[in-house]
């Protein structure tokens, strides 16, 4: 028998598929390249807040070169306004700056050799996601205009006579069909706004009639965002291209704010790096003790600042340095910065005497607390090993937060579940690329007042630790969202308390990261033949219930274990409802740590009196 021929299907390739897109249809095809993830305006870092930084950026190196101290910006229904009073943008090349790629004054001249903005693509990316787009430019008693719609040109005015100030107007509303649904939030404005007056001291941003303004730039930084009480003073040092500031807490963990000309690096960098080790090492060597860095570094809350020439970022979005040099001609990052502290930290440690002893006792109580656990760290590492995490405590995903590779690393997640049920509905439920499901039996143990030994010694704690990979720092996070999933009774939101008072005690980096998320899922399922809606609030179900009428079936979720797999697939896939857990500047984490988990006492008597809530089923 002759064996069958196996006739592949005829592909063409011919000229007709060489396509060249023009510049605003490749940005609108491929957003992610120019300012990373879409999103609504729910997370700080979605799209809508690069299109507002790109066109801040512009305006920042104008303050920077001398230029206009007061930058205007207003959001209202969608539509951003932005006024700096530079120089303006020169007028026969107010279209080309908006409109044609790689144009822009950063190139070559040493004036912006350390500036922030984008050489050449900034505004254009904006320009082109934007569904209205308007540049103004006021120069020299002079003024001209040109209107774009998704970067097309729609007006362009001549040039003509004005009394305004010098300086660039910018108006755009981000495109609805790219941006869905989206909304800029205030706490994620603002605190993009403080940024860059704490960079920039003298500068007055004003956002919808509040003024932005810093006296102390770093230092106001800091305090602004540590939810520990300092230890001692704010050391803050500052020259030529670089500054800082370090101070440490009670709290674990390390944290540090890094910025390179302006831009807020969230995932740190080569400087970073520089940073954290050049920090130990002087403080090594200055009390000339063989101190272990973990010791020196747990509590520390830095920032550091420093103005680098041609800097380049692993990422369009410049969210981590890769320049190992300060510049072409320049020393190494690593050498720029380690020489700084090694003169200026020294010399302050020597002279404040008060500083430098609390600095002492602080690594003296964290060394004393690292070798308490020392002999425990071992067995726990052992137990966690032979607990077998996949498949006893753990259903892993594939991808993994730190894999440092794939397009959607930040959308990998980990729930903490419950009991076998709930776990159960979302394993079935899940997607297995990027979400894994850590269960908990029963309730954690209430960790406030306890310290670090208490993670290793007890199962639960030490199994999640070893399931998120944090035993030594958040760098090695294997998911980006820990995503609480408990239920909507008291029991669950017992848990959901026990399990935010073991982040907040031994890893309040996750939070302040932005990592720790709260599951919102539907308390009531209304439905008829027809139609199901599913309702997360009492207004919701009275909604639906209207919409449904006559006599739609109503069920009431008491558990997340009563939900079917079916069901739950709506409810953590691309609709999923999260609340990011928050720490603000008023919450001292002790302080919040005692009232709420710490002694029965009668104040917080009182507030449970004052505020509890009575559920419809125990009337």
């Amino acid at each position: 028998m002759e064996e069958e021929e196996i006739k592949l299907p005829e592909i063409n390739y011919s000229d007709d598929d060489i396509k060249t897109l023009d510049w605003q249809e490749h940005i609108r095809r491929r957003p992610g390249m120019y300012i990373g993830k879409l999103g609504d305006g729910s997370s700080a870092d979605d799209g809508v807040y690069v299109l507002l930084k790109e066109v801040l950026d512009n305006s920042i190196d104008e303050y920077m070169m001398g230029f206009g101290k007061v930058i205007d910006v207003t959001i209202a229904e969608g539509k951003v306004t932005v006024r700096d009073h530079g120089r303006g943008v020169p007028l026969g090349k107010v279209k080309d700056v908006s409109s044609k790629m790689n144009t822009g004054a950063k190139y070559d001249s040493k004036a912006f050799k350390k500036s922030v903005g984008l050489n050449g693509v900034g505004i254009k990316a904006v320009n082109a996601l934007s569904s209205y787009f308007m540049i103004q430019s006021f120069r020299d008693g002079q003024t001209v205009a040109v209107e774009f719609s998704k970067a097309i040109e729609v007006k362009e005015d001549k040039i003509q006579k004005t009394n305004e100030e010098n300086g660039t107007l910018i108006e755009f509303i981000p495109d609805e069909t790219i941006f869905l649904n989206y909304s800029f939030r205030d706490e994620y404005v603002e605190s993009l706004l403080k940024n860059y007056v704490f960079l920039n001291t003298g500068l007055t941003i004003v956002y919808n009639g509040k003024k932005f303004f810093s006296k102390n730039g770093l230092v106001d930084l800091l305090n602004e965002n540590m939810t520990s009480e300092a230890l001692y003073p704010i050391v803050h040092l500052k020259d030529t291209d670089i500054e800082v500031v370090i101070t440490h807490t009670d709290q674990y963990g390390e944290e540090y704010y890094s910025f390179v000309n302006g831009q807020h690096t969230t995932q740190g960098g080569t400087h970073q790096s520089a940073f954290r080790e050049s920090l130990s090492r002087v403080i090594k060597e200055f009390y000339n003790k063989n101190f272990d860095y973990a010791d020196i570094r747990s509590g520390i809350v830095a920032a550091i600042s420093i103005k680098v020439e041609e800097p380049v970022f692993e990422s369009q979005t410049k969210t981590k340095l890769g320049s190992k040099d300060m510049g072409p001609e320049g020393p190494s990052v690593q050498k720029f910065i380690g020489d700084f502290l090694k003169k200026e930290l020294d010399n302050y440690l020597h002279k404040h005497t008060e500083t430098s002893e609390a600095l002492l006792k602080k690594i003296l109580e964290s060394e004393k607390e690292r070798k308490a656990i020392a002999g425990v760290t071992k067995l726990a590492r052992e137990r966690a090993k032979k607990a077998n995490l996949h498949n006893k405590k753990l259903r892993d995903c594939r991808i993994h937060y730190n894999d440092n590779k794939g397009d959607n690393l930040d959308e990998t997640s980990i729930f903490i579940t419950e009991g076998d049920s709930a776990s159960g509905s979302i394993t079935k439920s899940r997607n297995p690329n990027l979400q894994a499901v850590f269960s908990l039996r029963g309730k954690p143990l209430n960790s406030f007042g306890l310290t670090k030994k208490i993670v290793y010694e007890n199962e639960e704690f030490n199994l999640l630790q070893a399931a998120l990979n944090i035993e030594d720092g958040i760098d090695g996070l294997r998911y980006n969202k820990i995503i609480i999933a408990t239920d909507a009774d008291t029991d669950g939101m017992h848990i959901r308390l026990l399990i935010l008072t073991f982040f907040l005690q031994f890893f309040p980096d996750l939070i302040k990261k932005n990592h720790v998320y709260i599951l919102q899922t539907p308390l009531f399922r209304v439905r008829n033949k027809k139609e199901t809606f599913y309702c997360y609030t009492e207004e919701e179900r009275i909604a639906a219930i209207e919409k449904l009428k006559p006599n739609p079936e109503i069920t009431r979720f008491k558990g997340l274990g009563e939900i079917s797999p079916d069901e739950f697939v709506h409810f953590i896939g691309k609709d999923i409802r999260l609340d990011r857990v928050t720490m603000k500047k008023e919450d001292l984490v002790g302080n919040m740590l005692n009232f709420y988990m710490g002694k029965n006492t009668p104040e917080r008597q009182e507030f449970i009196i004052d505020n509890l809530v009575v559920e419809e089923d125990e009337v």
